[in-house]
């Protein structure tokens, strides 16, 4: 009954956002399938209700519902819990560290700033707005700094394998208070599926929110695809909501899964090191590499 429950949650916010298409806005598909055509209104009308009903409503449902699905998973399935006084495994270096930590800094700063400038009405506009839209633009620099040597230290570790279709079977076994071996390397699917939402996700939001700021600077790529300036500004808005709404919604997970969900976890992008039993229960993959890599070394 949980597991229904969270996935119905989960799914609340596409539903919340789809329902600002009602009967009076049924004819925005219709409209998007006959852009360009004789008669048609062109992405006029499409924009403006994405922008102004259907992103908003989305992001709203996000930030209301996310919270409640992890609400919901504290109270009834409470964190996992893991021996401290045991061995512990060396897992981060403090290169790893720094950029995660740069990288967190990033979107602690980002996101938040990211949905006032969204709900800017709501704060009454002004110099308050207007000052979380340059903190976003000053600290898009930190994302720029962190996100390729991000990229490039855990790639290999983020590939997804066999291991991950299990993983997400059972959804990582947080569903249950059990301590059952769980299917994963190094990194879990949930987390490899935040890396590259971050990671290549988070490339197209520097583009279109570099657009978006600058608003001309898509000169050439004008000349390649024959847009319009404004239509580059359009798609830049629509690709920035959209990736924007996976970040948000992620964003909200890493950080339940990693100060919450798992008692502890955090610790280990602090000072590298993660429990063995930690490791052994939810990352039993990498628990047995670590383990043959011991015995060959002896």
């Amino acid at each position: 009954m949980l597991k229904y429950l969270i996935i119905l949650l989960t799914i609340s916010p596409l539903l919340f956002g789809y329902t600002t298409v009602s009967e009076s806005n049924q004819d925005l598909i219709t409209t998007m399938l006959a852009y360009g055509k004789e008669g048609s209104v062109y992405l006029d009308e499409v924009f403006v209700a994405l922008q102004t009903k259907i992103f908003k409503n989305t992001y709203l449902g996000i930030i209301v519902i996310v919270p409640l699905v992890f609400l919901v998973h504290y109270l009834i399935i409470g964190p996992k819990k893991f021996k401290h006084d045991g061995k512990k495994y060396y897992v981060f270096t403090l290169f790893n560290r720094i950029i995660h930590g740069i990288a967190a800094v990033s979107f602690i700063l980002l996101i938040p700033t990211g949905l006032i400038m969204m709900f800017g009405s709501v704060f009454g506009g002004g110099e308050f707005v207007r000052a979380c839209k340059d903190i976003h633009a000053v600290t898009t620099i930190l994302f720029v700094i962190s996100v390729v040597p991000m990229f490039i230290m855990w790639f290999k570790n983020m590939l997804f394998t066999g291991d991950d279709i299990k993983w997400f079977m059972i959804l990582g076994g947080y569903l249950s208070k059990e301590k059952k071996p769980i299917p994963a390397g190094k990194f879990n699917a949930g987390q490899k599926m935040w890396f590259w939402v971050c990671t290549i996700g988070g490339l197209v939001m520097i583009y279109t929110g570099i657009t978006i700021y600058v608003h001309d600077l898509n000169l050439a790529v004008l000349t390649m695809f024959g847009l319009t300036r404004i239509e580059m500004l359009r798609l830049c808005i629509i690709a920035h909501n959209i990736v924007g709404m996976a970040m948000t919604a992620l964003f909200f997970t890493h950080v339940y899964m990693s100060m919450f969900a798992i008692k502890g976890a955090i610790h280990s992008i602090i000072n590298g090191y993660k429990e063995e039993e930690e490791v052994e229960i939810l990352h039993s993959t990498y628990y047995k590499e670590l383990n043959k890599e011991k015995k060959a070394s002896n």
